[in-house]
């Protein structure tokens, strides 16, 4: 019985096919652009976390008084 043989280059990941899709069909003006937004609503995500966690820091030293 012999082994499998190992593949020498790796399967690409969803991620980047859709990469490769978004290539063909944006500019790269259109790319950059969408990029920009999502790290936009990343970023906000990331605020809106830190509001939450300094709301229950503040709520809990109000309460120990």
């Amino acid at each position: 019985m012999q082994a499998a043989p190992v593949r020498a280059t790796a399967i690409p990941s969803f991620t980047d096919a859709l990469r490769a899709v978004e290539s063909v069909l944006m500019s790269g003006g259109q790319r950059t652009a969408r990029r920009n937004a999502w790290t936009s609503v990343l970023e906000d995500r990331r605020r809106a976390k830190d509001r939450v966690e300094a709301q229950l820091v503040l709520e809990a030293v109000a309460t120990r008084s």
